[in-house]
Formats: C-alpha cells, sequence, structure tokens
C-alpha cells in the first residue's frame, strides 16, 4: 500500500532548507533554476508513495519528474539526500 504525501509544510520546509545548496549559477542559456521546495516534494513524494516517476502529481507545487531524478541522484551521491531524510 502506497503512502500518502500533500507536501513539506512550512514548519518542515524550515528544517530542511538550510540542508540544501545555495541555488546553482546559471549557465547561459536555457531555463531559470527550479526553486528547491518544488524539487523536495516531487522527490519526497516518490520515495513516500513508492509510485511511479511518471505518477507525480501536476501543480506549482511539484517540480518536474526530470528536474527532480536529476536532483535525486546528485543528492543522494552527495550525501545530501541522507541529510534531509534525517531531518
Amino acid at each position: 500500500m502506497a503512502g500518502r504525501f500533500e507536501g513539506v509544510t512550512d514548519t518542515q520546509w524550515l528544517m530542511i532548507a538550510a540542508l540544501l545548496p545555495t541555488d546553482p549559477i546559471q549557465r547561459g542559456k536555457g531555463h531559470p533554476h527550479t526553486p528547491w521546495r518544488p524539487v523536495c516534494n516531487t522527490i519526497l513524494w516518490v520515495l513516500i508513495t513508492g509510485l511511479r516517476w511518471c505518477d507525480v502529481p501536476k501543480g506549482e507545487q511539484w517540480g518536474s519528474r526530470s528536474v527532480a531524478h536529476r536532483w535525486l541522484g546528485r543528492w543522494s551521491e552527495e550525501g545530501i539526500l541522507d541529510k534531509l531524510l534525517q531531518a
């Protein structure tokens, strides 16, 4: 049975926001950096619900699947994900 997750609360966000890297510098052309909160919501949604990336809800509180998936891999390698989950 899958869990349920609506997104991080303001209190939870205050606890984890300081653990995230500073916003990356824009590298030339392309899309602007996605804010961290929607990225975290999307990553946590997949991890908590156990559902597939293609089932991520749509809306302003959710980041794109591809961006969240990319950051999940990077944060996992750098140990940031472990710190977020502990917090």
